[in-house]
């Protein structure tokens, strides 16, 4: 039996010696090879956080203390420790483990972490409501060095720092250079703060001081006159700086060490950030090599490395390659991406013109203000985020550019249930905050070669902010251009829909015909606002139903009901988070699958 096997709870976990502990470490590093291998994840970050996701349950009881992830992809290890190694096979899976913290999966999982920068904040929150309620756990967060290109990161260390309340913030830099202490001097003190006699002197003379009014004075200012002495000697710490007692920083992969200080860190009762080193993808040479290709991957062989790669091009490629050729004839066009070069297909204009293209990182409301700005200015930007993370700059969209009146470009990518990511990535909330915006268009292509036609009217044709929104992968049924919206003739009733999601839509009405129902299927091509010689077309019917991937609230079922005076019906995800699963299963779940669509017409056409 391996030792992954036999760890059970924590205390198994509390028994094991150092060469125990390297052995469960390369244990668990080949089971998620293993297991990722076959549903695809998150494998890179989590390969990284091995030793230090031991050292952190070794120091911590998760299911009383509150370990908060950013973001909650590095959850894995986390999971296998806490019960769930014999559910890892079915990670990600419809009906399966969630792919990031669920505390209705585990009394381990303190929060849902889905996007990231959050997590001090949150973790902020409990700590308060720990001492309001004069309750003693622990609160940790374990924060990825990526989280800290998001502003909000920064509002919560802010707001920590300056709180006093026992708060461990580790912060996992596996890459990312931050405010560096330099030279001897600082290598120097660097070596003092993670040894063991510098906290025991420390904790006694904290204890000697706190008894007394003349020992609390002395403890001030000789604290005062230390933290003098360091910045003269070397560069200000940010974390120092905002409130916190700065530790590291330290190897992450040095369980002893990292688990030794997490004490320390544990008794020094403040706002406490513990710096670690980790290596992404460490114990395994192809993630080692190239991070990037497995931070999210598909399948691939555990032996080799090589990743199962698909020919398909997707609307992301699409996208990318139309905006290229758009801007190289148009010098006012640029793109804005948040972290997300790869993912939304940029990779070649950001080759083709770097000058044009901005990555800047997990910050999406500052990617939607800089192009106002641009767009102020006489650009035309392109601002390509995937719709889940679209989300956190609604108050920028409506405030810096659609107030201006600006010709802004939204490329709203993954939009529609996605997958596999579950409740905190699918697209399903941008029809309805997208159609609150006074001013705003939004189209809706349904194959590639409408993507790129749309793409130049939103850049070259209309005016003031244009969204248009587009799924994860590539093409269904059809890839021509119809000239007709009207995709199929029939009297009983019309069918109708926008983007991908018109392929089900279709296969629908052929299944309605074997049961004698004729229905009409027409294509929406732009949902905000609905031109008024398509609002004519779908009130020429006795009955209309309109099937979308979005929540109920603010779609176009809606907008539909409002403006005709004929029956109409909605199929769309209700008001509800949905799940996680490959995106079939998920459509027959949410009554969107072609059969689930011709079930709900046939009881509403026989009543």
């Amino acid at each position: 039996m391996s030792i992954l096997d036999s760890i059970q709870s924590r205390e198994d976990l509390l028994k094991l010696d150092d060469k125990q502990l390297a052995a469960l470490c390369a244990d668990i590093r080949a089971y998620m090879i293993r297991n990722v291998a076959k549903t695809g994840g998150h494998l890179a970050s989590n390969l990284g956080v091995v030793e230090l996701t031991v050292a952190i349950h070794r120091v911590f009881d998760t299911s009383v203390d509150r370990l908060v992830f950013d973001v909650g992809h590095q959850s894995y290890v986390h999971k296998i420790l806490t019960g769930r190694k014999d559910a890892f096979p079915t990670l990600r899976q419809f009906g399966g483990l969630a792919g990031f913290p669920k505390p209705n999966e585990s009394v381990h999982d303190a929060f849902i972490a889905g996007h990231a920068s959050a997590a001090v904040s949150s973790a902020l929150g409990m700590a308060r409501a720990r001492t309001l309620q004069h309750k003693d756990y622990h609160v940790i967060t374990l924060m990825g060095d990526g989280a800290l290109t998001g502003g909000l990161a920064y509002e919560g260390l802010n707001n920590a720092g300056d709180s006093k309340e026992p708060l461990i913030v580790i912060l996992n830099d596996n890459g990312m250079s931050i405010t560096r202490n330099v030279g001897g001097m600082a290598r120097h003190l660097s070596n003092i703060r993670t040894r063991q006699s510098y906290y025991r002197i420390k904790r006694v003379w904290r204890e000697i001081t706190r008894g007394t009014k003349f020992g609390q004075f002395c403890y001030r200012k000789i604290h005062r006159f230390k933290e003098s002495l360091k910045r003269s000697l070397i560069s200000s710490n940010m974390f120092d700086d905002m409130g916190f007692e700065y530790i590291g920083p330290v190897d992450g992969h040095d369980i002893k060490k990292v688990s030794y200080l997490l004490e320390q860190a544990k008794q020094l009762r403040c706002p406490v950030v513990l710096h670690v080193l980790t290596k992404k993808g460490k114990g395994y040479p192809p993630a080692e090599i190239s991070p990037d290709s497995f931070h999210g991957v598909g399948h691939f062989d555990p032996e080799t490395g090589i990743v199962e790669t698909s020919h398909e091009v997707t609307f992301s490629d699409t996208f990318g390659c139309c905006l290229t050729d758009l801007a190289s004839r148009d010098e006012r066009i640029c793109t804005i991406t948040a972290a997300m070069e790869s993912g939304t297909g940029l990779d070649n204009f950001h080759n083709a013109m770097p000058e044009r293209f901005f990555d800047v990182g997990i910050a999406e409301g500052h990617a939607v203000s800089m192009a106002g700005g641009l767009a102020k200015q006489g650009m035309i930007p392109v601002v390509a985020i995937y719709s889940t993370f679209l989300q956190r700059a609604y108050d920028m969209i409506l405030h810096d550019v659609a107030l201006l009146g600006l010709h802004v470009v939204f490329a709203v990518d993954r939009a529609g249930l996605v997958g596999s990511d579950g409740e905190t990535h699918h697209g399903v909330f941008d029809v309805s905050y997208l159609r609150q915006v006074p001013g705003m268009t939004i189209l809706c292509p349904s194959n590639q070669k409408e993507l790129g036609a749309m793409l130049h009217r939103a850049i070259l044709e209309l005016d003031g902010p244009v969204a248009i929104r587009y799924p994860r992968g590539g093409d269904g049924h059809f890839c021509d251009i119809p000239a007709d919206p009207v995709l199929r003739d029939g009297d009983d009733l019309t069918l109708c829909g926008y983007g991908t999601l018109i392929n089900e839509i279709l296969d629908a009405a052929e299944l309605l015909e074997q049961s004698g129902i004729k229905a009409r299927v027409v294509k929406l091509d732009q949902i905000k606002p609905i031109p008024p010689q398509m609002q004519a077309l779908l009130s020429r019917t006795p009955e209309l139903v309109i099937a979308e991937e979005v929540i109920s609230s603010g779609s176009v079922y809606e907008a539909l009901s409002a403006l005709l005076e004929i029956p109409v019906y909605g199929i769309n995800l209700g008001d509800r988070f949905v799940t996680h699963g490959d995106v079939r299963s998920l459509y027959d779940a949410t009554g969107l699958s072609a059969a689930k669509i011709a079930e709900f017409v046939k009881g509403i056409h026989r009543q």
